[in-house]
């Protein structure tokens, strides 16, 4: 990494993690394909308030379902209240358990974002005193994110447990 796409990071914070409901477009990627990210949340922004049981205008980019070999699942969604009303012909859904996580708050572009992941996972985490759990990591964009305006935050919470 040169100094142009350095990224500071600072230390996390943790929080116990609550039960969340989050509903939107998934769509399955790999390490090389991870830069198509974007274009899911483009395709998924115009469903933003009109999902059926939204909560709140945060929004969530969910990572699931790692394969061992750079694959995963990524939902671009929002918190919802129940399934009942939720047309799953349109939007997929995932469960996040209530967990710990080491919050990080990402600084920057978006188009830096690939370099706080690396930090997190090949810096970070192997020199804290934690492990990752197998379980979903979160984006979680605040209600006034826009990336445009470089207003809002993004936080990425990685679930963890102490090393034992």
């Amino acid at each position: 990494m040169d100094e142009q796409t350095r990224v500071e990071v600072a230390e996390p914070r943790f929080e116990h993690g609550h039960f969340l409901l989050i509903a939107g477009f998934r769509g399955r990627f790999t390490q090389a394909t991870a830069k198509d990210i974007p274009a899911l949340w483009e395709k998924f922004l115009p469903y933003l308030g009109k999902v059926p049981g939204q909560k709140g205008e945060v929004t969530y980019g969910v990572c699931s379902n790692f394969d061992g070999e750079g694959g995963f699942d990524y939902i671009a969604g929002v918190e919802i209240s129940k399934l009942d009303d939720l047309d799953q012909k349109v939007y997929q859904w995932v469960e996040v358990l209530p967990r710990q996580y080491a919050v990080f708050e990402h600084k920057g572009s978006l188009e830096h974002l690939p370099q706080t992941l690396q930090y997190i996972y090949k810096t970070w985490l192997p020199s804290s005193s934690y492990v990752e759990l197998n379980a979903p990591e979160i984006e979680r964009y605040s209600a006034d994110f826009n990336p445009a305006r470089k207003t809002g935050k993004l936080e990425i919470c990685v679930p963890v447990e102490t090393k034992r």
